[in-house]
Parts: structure tokens; sequence; C-alpha cells
């Protein structure tokens, strides 16, 4: 429950600064898509079949908000395969140790998603990807997530990462476990010890 919420929250968060400012900055080519970076951050902590989940809700999010002027279902079909591929790229604990594979992974992403949105563009008939250019289209939606990433898919993924957490295996995980654990034997033994005495004084009264 709290990963869905989480990743709704953060799907719905940026779709809405991906149409209110993102995309009115009207930079050359591509628009830095925020709504890839969440999907791929989410993918990259909670494995191949959240991230293809959550990119087909968040794809079709997109596909109905306004003003898309595309068919509905295009995008939803682009960030499905792109969340499961992610998805299957997650690293054990779900933790990177370089920035060096999730930039990779964003930069493989960003062109990735560009060239199946065409492609399924050309099958329905939609050829706005030519008149741009498609080369075009590439570099710079590469250029703009990679910028953006740093940004975004790290602190995605700490937050992402504490839905995960066991309060219990955390507690018998942390520093300290073992001398807490003692301290509260060696306490009962006292206390027990304690009450055999109190039991002796007052049989020697008796």
């Amino acid at each position: 429950m709290k990963r869905a919420v989480l990743s709704t929250g953060l799907v719905v968060a940026g779709m809405v600064l991906q149409v209110c400012v993102l995309a009115r900055l009207h930079l050359p080519g591509a628009v830095p898509d925020l709504l890839l970076l969440v999907v791929l951050a989410l993918a990259l902590t909670y494995g191949h079949v959240a991230g293809c989940l959550i990119g087909f809700g968040a794809g079709l999010l997109a596909d109905l908000a306004p003003p898309a002027d595309h068919a509905a279902g295009r995008y939803a079909l682009v960030l499905c395969v792109v969340g499961y591929i992610a998805g299957l790229l997650k690293p054990e604990g779900g933790q990177m140790r370089s920035a060096t594979r999730p930039m990779l992974v964003v930069v493989g992403a960003a062109i990735g998603s560009t060239v199946l949105y065409a492609a399924v563009g050309a099958l329905v008939g939609d050829t706005a990807a030519q008149h741009v250019g498609l080369g075009k289209l590439l570099f710079t939606a590469a250029l703009y997530d990679l910028l953006l990433a740093p940004f975004t898919v790290p602190w995605i993924m700490a937050l992402a990462r504490r839905t995960q957490s066991d309060p219990l295996a955390e507690d018998a995980s942390g520093p300290g476990f073992g001398a807490r654990i003692g301290a509260r034997i060696g306490g009962q033994r006292a206390g027990l010890l304690g009450r055999v005495g109190s039991l002796a004084k007052g049989g020697r009264r008796l």
C-alpha cells in the first residue's frame, strides 16, 4: 500500500511539473521527460514487475492528460517496456553503488523511449518525428534527461527505499543489537536473582 501511494503521488507530481513547467520552456528539440525519470527511479528500486505496472500507469496518464495530441495508449506502451527493462537492472538491495550505472540507464531509456515512440507513431501514421528530425530528438532527449537525472533519480530512489524498510529487520541488523539483547538478558537475570534473594530473606524471618 505504501508503494502504491508513493508511486501514484510521484507520478502525478511528475506529470504536473512536466505539463506546467517543462513543456513551457520551449527548449529546442525534445522536452525533458520528468515522467520517464520517475518511472526509471521506481523501477530500479522496486524491480521489473512494479516498473512495468508503474510505467503503464504513468504513460496512460500522459496519454489522457491535456494537451495530449497522440493516440491513447501510445506512451503507455513505451513506458511499460522501459519500466520493465529498467527493473531488470535493479541492483541487489535496491541501492546503486555508483552514479555511472543509473546515468547509463537514463541515457539508454531516453534514446530507447524516443525511438520506440517514433516507431509506434509511424505504425499509426504519425510522422511528426520525421519533420522535427529523429537525430535531433535523440540527442536533445538524452541531453535534457541526463542533466535532469541527478536532481531527481537519486532522491526518488532514496524515498522509494523507505517503503521497503522492515523495522524489525533494521532493529535486528542495527549496530548494538547484541549489546541491547545482552543488557535485556542481564537485567532479567538480575531481577530474578533479586526476587530469589528476597524470598530467601523472607524464609529466614519465618
